[in-house]
């Protein structure tokens, strides 16, 4: 089964912002996907949409938002901040949707919730945060930021953990926190279609 953030295979020119954007794309298609969904469809859009969105706000925890936090002009640490603090309110959304499951009672509303909030959240690192990056950061090392983003995600948690959301906690924390979503999901597979 292809990774949920693996929307396309990056090209040699594709820096993180790229990867970032076309990221924040996938996310929306999924929540599409959820909120019209039904049955299987939609539990397997939201499992896709919980591992893609987890994997997302680590890398962006662990590289970007350091690096946001180091660039001129002052404003990084309060975007930064901002940003945190939007990340870790949807993580704990995010919880309590996983908790419930798709077809809890108060699910459609949660998830059309948490949607606007991680497509805000979404808007303003693109509009502040990504052109930032842009202006400053050398274009060749943009392009070695999407490899470390990939290596990231590729050992993030599959479930958002709000409790780890800086870049140390994250590395301190996260490998361990991957070996148990990573044991949690291989344990929920072969009971995914039942039911």
């Amino acid at each position: 089964m292809p990774d949920a953030g693996a929307s396309n295979t990056p090209g040699p020119e594709e820096d993180v912002v790229d990867l970032l954007l076309a990221q924040h794309a996938r996310i929306e298609q999924l929540f599409l996907l959820v909120i019209g969904g039904t049955g299987d469809t939609r539990r397997d859009a939201f499992d896709d949409l919980v591992k893609l969105l987890a994997a997302h706000e680590t890398a962006e925890e662990e590289v970007i938002h350091p690096l946001s936090r180091t660039l001129p002009g002052g404003g990084g640490d309060a975007m930064v901040d901002d940003r945190l603090a939007e990340e870790r309110q949807a993580k704990e959304t995010l919880q309590a949707l996983i908790a419930g499951g798709v077809d809890a009672d108060g699910f459609d509303t949660g998830i059309i919730l948490l949607r606007d909030a991680v497509l805000t959240h979404a808007r303003y690192e693109e509009r502040y945060e990504f052109p930032q990056l842009r202006q400053h950061v050398p274009a060749g090392r943009l392009r070695s930021l999407a490899t470390a983003v990939r290596a990231a995600e590729a050992t993030a948690p599959t479930r958002p953990h709000p409790s780890a959301q800086s870049a140390k906690g994250n590395l301190a924390a996260g490998p361990a926190l991957a070996v148990i979503d990573r044991v949690r999901d291989a344990l929920r597979s072969p009971s995914a279609g039942k039911g």
